[in-house]
C-alpha cells in the first residue's frame, strides 16, 4: 500500500525555564578539577550541571525520554549515576557528557542510590522494593535484593569489619578493614535491613521505628547509623563488632564502653551489632523530607516539610573528650555552688551531647526539596539546595567558628518561573515567546532560549504579542488586563477588564484591536490607541487600550476566538456550549452543542472552514462554520484537552491536555499524525508559531518545550506500529527467573534492546548456517573440479561488518550487544540455537582474543540450560573441548595480567628508587591514613586506662 499522505514529522528542539525538578536530588561534582563550584541537579529528563560562581550552565547532559528522579557522583568524580521513572539508570560521563552505560532491572521509579567507597559496585532502590546491585566494570547486575514490603527510601554502603591481633604487647586492637561490604536499605516498611551481599541475604533488621523511614546515613567513619522518620526526632544507632568466645580479656574491655548499651532483643550471632544510642531532636515540622552526611561522615544535614535547613555537627574523639572535660568542669561548679546537689561527676561518660553539636539553622524563603553537602579543608561547610519554586541556592559555614551565621553565596532563580507556567504565546516574528505564571511574566529568545525580560505580575491565564511585538497583554486571574512594554520589561497600564477571571485573549485579524472573555459572563472588545503621557515632559506617545463593545452571555466566558475573516465571534461558554455570533452586529448565527463538560479551548483554521474545539469531557470535535455540522468527535486525550490551535495555512491540528500529552492531529482525515514529548504532569497551553515551524507548550513541571518541524518524512503506519507495540508494554512487569532454578531471579529486566538482541543472534546464526553450507558446496566442487573455483560472496551483513568468516561474524555480533541486555537476550534464544552457539564456542575459545566474553557467554548457557544440555549425548564432546580449552586460555590471561601487573610494581619501585619520589599518591588518602592513626593512638590510651581503673 502506497503512501497517500504526507507529513512532516516535529521533534523536541530543546526545554527551558526550568532551573532545577523538585522531584529529584541535587549533588555536587566536579568538572576541571574543581571542588564546590559544580552542582549537577535533574530537569526532566535531562540533568543540568550549573556553575555556581558564574550562575550560568556549564553542562547539560541530555537523557531520552523518562524523568530524572535521582543522582549520585561516583567516588572518583568522573562519572554520574542518573535514576529514571521508568527504572533505568544511566552513568554518564562528566568530562564527555555521553553516556557509557545503562543498566535495566527496576520496574518503577528508582528512588535511591550509592556507590561503594571504590566505585565498582552501584545499589540501587526503587519504588517496587527491590534493590539490585551492579557491577560498574563487568557492566552487569550482580543480584536482586528482595525482602522489603514498601518502596525504598535510602541505602548506603558500609565496610565489613574484622579483627587483627598483631600486638606482642598485653593489648590487642581492634582495627577497620575491607572484609565483605554491607548494604544498608531503609524502605516505607519502617524496617532497615542489613545485607551480606557475599551470601545475598538480609542478615539484620531494625525494628524500632514505629513510622515510614524516609532518610538513613552513616556518620564518623561507619560508627553511628542515623534514620529519620515522620516523627520529630533523628534516631541515631551504635554499630559495633560482635564478641568471640576467645577474644582477649583486654579487648573485651576495651569495648565495654561501646557495648554496655546492648539491647536485650540484639542477637549475639550477627556480624555487626546495631543498639539505640540516642536521638536528636529537630526543630523542623513535619516528616523528614531529605537527608545528607558529606564525605567525612562528619556533617549531617536534613530537612522536613517546613523552610528551614538543620545541621549537626559529630565531633571527633578528641573534640569529644575536650567537650566531656568542659561538662564534667561545668557539673563540679555547679556542685560546688549547690551542696546539696547529689550527682557524681566520677561516673559521666561520653554521651551524644558530647559527639554531636547543632550548628547554625538555616532559613530559606521556600520549602527546600533536596540538598548536599561538602565540607573544605578549612572548615568552611558549602551547602547547596533545591527549593520548590524551581530556585537552587548556596550557602557557606565555618563550622570552626562558633554562632557563625551562614552566607548565601549564590542564588540561580532568574532564569525561570517559580510556579507552573499557565500561558504561552509566539511573537508575529517568530523570534520570541512570552510565558505567564503565577507570579511573572517572562519573554524568552526562541534560538537561544535565553530569558530576556521578567516583569512581576500577578495570576496570569493568558497572553498575546500586540501587533509590533513591542508590546505584550497579560490577562490576570483578578481579571486585570495588563500593557507590558517588553523593552523596558515595565508594566504601562493595568486595566480593570472584567470582575472576574480573565481567561481568554484574542487579536482582531485586522490587527486594530482584541477581544477579552471573562468569567464576569462579557466579552469586552478593545481598540489600540497611543495615548500622551501626562507625566512625561517630552510628551511620548504610549500604547493604551480603549473599550469598544461589551457582548453579554448567560455564562462564564471560557474562550474568544475571532475568525481570520472577521466575519464571525465565536465564544465557548461554561453550558458547555459554543455560540457563534456575527462581528459586526453580535447577532446570533450558530450554536456549537454536543460537549458534555464546558470548552476549556478552541480555535479557527485560517480559511475561516473549521473549528475545534477541545473539552473537558477529553473530545476534540471538529464543526463546520457554514452550518455547524459536526465533521468529527475524536477521544483525543485522557484528561481535559487545555489547548487547541491550527498550523497557519493548514487544517492540522495541535492540542495538549492535562494528562501532560502534546498531540498532532490532521482535521481533513481525523486522524492522529503523532503524539509528541510531553510534560511530567498537566501541559496547561500551547503556541503554534505564525510560520508553522515550531510549537511551543507549558506545564505544571516549571518547563517549557519547544518543538521543530524537520524534514523528516513521518508515515502514519510507523507511528501506529511504534504505539501500539508501547502499549503492550514490551518491558515485562515480571521478574526474570532463572530456567530450572526457581526463586533465582535475574537483576536485569527483559527491555526492546534484549528483545532486539535475541533476533539479531537469530539473524546471525541463520546467515552462518547458509554460508556454511554454501562453502560446503564449494568445498564438494573444488574437489571434483581440477580448477580453482571462487570462493562464495560473503553476505551482505558480513559484509557490512567487515568480517569474512562465520565465527568472526557471530562474534562481532555478540560484541555489539549492549552488556546489559545479553543475560535477557541468552535466555530469549531456543534451545536449538544455544546449542548451536555451544558449537561454535570452541573455535573462539581457542582464538584467544576476547577469552572474558566468551567464558560469559558460556557459564551462563550452562547455568540456565545445564540439564538439557548435559542430558544431550552430541553435546558431551564439546563440552569436553570447552572444559581443557577454557581452563587453559583463561590461565594464560590470568598470568598474562599477573605479569604485567607485577612488571609495572617493579617499575613503579625501581622509579621511586631512582628519582626519590612517590608515584601516584593520594593526598585523601594520606590524610584518610593519618586521621585513622591519630584514632588508634587515642583508642590505645583509653584502653590503657581502661586497665588502670
Amino acid at each position: 500500500m502506497g503512501l497517500t499522505k504526507q507529513y512532516l514529522r516535529y521533534v523536541s528542539c530543546g526545554n527551558f525555564n526550568i532551573i532545577a525538578n523538585p522531584g529529584c536530588n541535587l549533588a555536587f561534582v566536579t568538572l576541571e578539577g574543581q571542588v564546590g563550584r559544580f552542582v549537577a541537579v535533574g530537569a526532566c529528563e535531562h540533568i543540568i550541571i550549573w556553575d555556581l560562581r558564574l550562575g550560568e550552565k556549564a553542562q547539560v547532559l541530555l537523557g531520552e525520554k523518562s524523568v530524572a528522579t535521582y543522582l549520585c557522583p561516583s567516588p572518583n568524580k568522573r562519572n554520574l549515576a542518573v535514576g529514571y521513572m521508568d527504572g533505568n539508570i544511566q552513568i554518564y560521563d562528566l568530562k564527555s557528557g555521553d553516556i557509557i552505560n545503562i543498566f535495566s532491572g527496576h520496574h518503577s521509579e528508582v528512588t535511591a542510590l550509592c556507590y561503594d567507597n571504590f566505585g565498582h559496585k552501584l545499589a540501587s532502590g526503587s519504588k517496587d522494593t527491590d534493590v539490585i546491585v551492579w557491577d560498574t566494570v563487568a557492566e552487569i547486575g550482580l543480584c536482586r535484593l528482595s525482602g522489603h514490603t514498601g518502596p525504598i527510601t535510602q541505602l548506603v554502603f558500609m565496610l565489613g569489619l574484622c579483627r587483627l591481633s598483631g600486638h606482642t604487647g598485653p593489648i590487642t586492637q581492634l582495627v577497620f578493614m575491607l572484609e565483605q561490604p554491607v548494604l544498608i536499605t531503609s524502605s516505607k516498611d519502617m524496617l532497615v535491613k542489613f545485607w551480606d551481599l557475599d551470601t545475598q541475604h538480609c542478615f539484620k533488621s531494625l525494628v524500632g521505628h514505629k513510622t515510614e523511614i524516609w532518610g538513613l546515613t552513616l556518620m564518623k567513619d561507619d560508627q553511628y547509623l542515623v534514620t529519620g522518620c515522620s516523627d520529630g526526632e533523628l534516631r541515631i544507632w551504635k554499630l559495633s563488632q560482635r564478641l568471640t568466645d576467645n577474644e582477649n580479656k583486654v579487648d573485651q574491655l576495651s569495648l565495654k564502653l561501646e557495648l554496655a548499651h546492648l539491647e536485650e532483643s540484639d542477637d549475639n550471632s550477627y556480624l555487626l551489632q546495631c543498639h539505640k544510642a540516642g536521638s536528636l531532636l529537630r526543630q523542623g515540622k513535619g516528616r523528614v523530607v531529605f537527608m545528607h552526611s558529606d564525605e567525612s561522615g562528619q556533617i549531617l544535614a536534613c530537612h522536613g516539610t517546613d523552610m528551614q535547613i538543620e545541621i549537626f555537627y559529630f565531633c571527633t574523639d578528641s573534640e569529644a573528650q575536650s567537650r566531656l572535660k568542659k561538662r564534667i568542669k561545668k557539673e563540679k561548679k555547679r556542685q560546688n555552688t549547690e551542696p546539696q546537689s547529689s550527682s557524681n561527676t566520677d561516673n559521666l561518660e561520653l554521651s551524644l551531647k558530647d559527639e554531636v553539636k547543632r550548628l547554625t539553622t538555616i532559613k530559606l524563603s521556600s520549602k527546600p526539596k533536596s540538598l548536599h553537602t561538602l565540607l573544605g579543608n578549612g572548615g568552611e561547610l558549602r551547602l547547596s539546595v533545591v527549593l520548590s519554586n524551581n530556585t537552587v541556592e548556596l550557602y557557606s559555614l565555618q563550622v570552626n567558628i562558633k554562632q557563625e551565621d551562614t552566607k548565601c553565596l549564590r542564588t540561580i532563580s532568574t532564569q525561570g518561573h517559580h510556579s507552573e507556567v499557565r500561558a504561552v504565546a509566539f511573537s508575529s516574528d517568530n523570534l520570541a515567546v512570552v510565558s505567564g505564571s503565577a507570579e511573572s511574566v517572562k519573554i524568552w529568545n526562541k534560538t537561544s532560549q535565553a530569558c530576556l525580560r521578567t516583569v512581576k505580575t500577578g495570576y496570569v491565564l493568558s497572553l498575546a504579542f500586540v501587533p509590533g511585538d513591542r508590546h505584550v497583554l497579560a490577562g490576570l486571574k483578578n481579571g486585570t488586563l495588563l500593557i507590558i512594554d517588553i523593552s523596558a520589561g515595565d508594566i504601562l497600564e493595568e486595566i480593570s477588564a472584567h470582575s472576574a477571571e480573565l481567561w481568554s485573549i484574542c487579536q482582531q485579524p485586522n490587527m486594530r484591536g482584541c477581544a477579552t472573555g471573562g468569567g464576569d459572563n462579557t466579552v469586552k472588545f478593545w481598540q489600540f490607541e497611543l495615548i500622551v503621557e501626562e507625566a512625561s515632559e517630552s510628551k511620548t506617545k504610549v500604547l493604551s487600550l480603549l473599550h469598544t463593545r461589551t457582548l453579554k452571555l448567560e455564562d462564564s466566558v471560557l474562550c474568544v476566538r475571532i475568525s481570520p475573516n472577521s466575519k464571525f465571534v465565536a465564544v465557548a461558554l461554561l453550558d458547555s456550549t459554543v455560540k457563534i455570533f456575527f462581528l459586526d452586529s453580535f447577532k446570533f448565527y450558530l450554536s456549537l452543542y454536543g460537549h458534555k463538560l464546558p470548552v476549556l479551548s478552541m480555535d479557527i483554521s485560517s480559511d475561516s472552514a473549521l473549528i475545534a474545539t477541545g473539552s473537558a469531557d477529553r473530545n476534540l470535535k471538529i464543526w463546520g462554520m457554514d452550518f455547524g455540522d459536526c465533521h468529527k468527535s475524536i477521544f483525543a486525550h485522557d484528561d481535559s484537552i487545555t489547548a487547541v490551535q491550527f498550523v497557519p495555512r493548514t487544517h492540522y491540528i495541535f492540542s495538549s491536555g492535562k494528562d501532560g500529552k502534546v498531540k498532532q492531529w490532521d482535521a481533513d482525515a481525523f486522524v492522529k499524525i503523532t503524539t509528541l514529548q510531553g510534560h511530567a504532569g498537566e501541559a496547561w497551553s500551547l503556541s503554534v508559531s505564525p510560520n508553522g515551524q515550531h510549537v511551543v507548550s507549558c506545564g505544571s513541571d516549571k518547563v517549557l518545550r519547544m518543538y521543530e518541524k524537520t524534514e523528516q518524512v513521518l508515515v502514519l503506519q510507523d507511528e501506529e506500529e511504534e504505539e501500539r507495540e508501547a502499549q503492550d508494554n514490551l518491558v515485562t512487569g515480571e521478574q526474570t527467573a532463572v530456567p530450572g532454578q526457581p526463586g533465582l531471579n535475574l537483576p536485569s529486566k527483559k527491555t526492546v534492546g534484549s528483545e532486539k538482541a535475541a533476533e539479531s543472534i537469530l539473524e546471525c546464526l541463520e546467515v552462518c548456517e547458509k554460508y556454511k553450507e554454501q562453502l560446503a558446496d564449494h568445498a564438494a566442487l573444488q574437489a571434483a573440479s581440477t580448477q580453482a573455483l571462487p570462493l562464495p560472496t560473503a553476505p551482505p551483513l558480513m559484509q557490512a561488518l567487515n568480517v569474512s568468516t562465520p565465527n568472526d561474524y557471530f562474534l562481532e555480533t555478540i560484541k555489539r550487544i549492549r552488556t546489559s541486555d545479553l543475560e535477557e537476550a541468552l535466555i530469549l534464544l531456543p534451545f536449538p540455537s544455544v546449542c548451536e552457539i555451544l558449537q561454535i564456542l570452541p573455535a573462539l575459545v581457542m582464538r584467544g582474543d576476547n577469552t572474558e566474553l566468551v567464558c560469559r557467554l558460556l557459564v551462563f548457557l550452562l547455568k540456565i540450560h545445564h540439564t538439557p544440555i548435559v542430558a544431550n549425548n552430541s553435546l558431551l564432546s564439546v563440552l569436553k573441548q570447552l572444559q581443557k580449552s577454557a581452563m587453559v586460555k583463561v590461565e594464560e590471561l590470568r598470568d598474562l595480567i599477573g605479569y604485567n601487573y607485577h612488571g609495572m610494581q617493579f617499575l613503579q619501585h625501581h622509579i621511586e628508587n631512582a628519582e626519590g619520589i612517590q608515584l601516584f599518591r593520594d593526598v585523601a588518602i594520606e590524610r584518610s591514613k593519618s586521621e585513622k592513626k591519630r584514632k588508634t593512638r587515642e583508642k590505645l590510651k583509653r584502653s590503657v586506662m581502661v586497665l588502670n581503673t
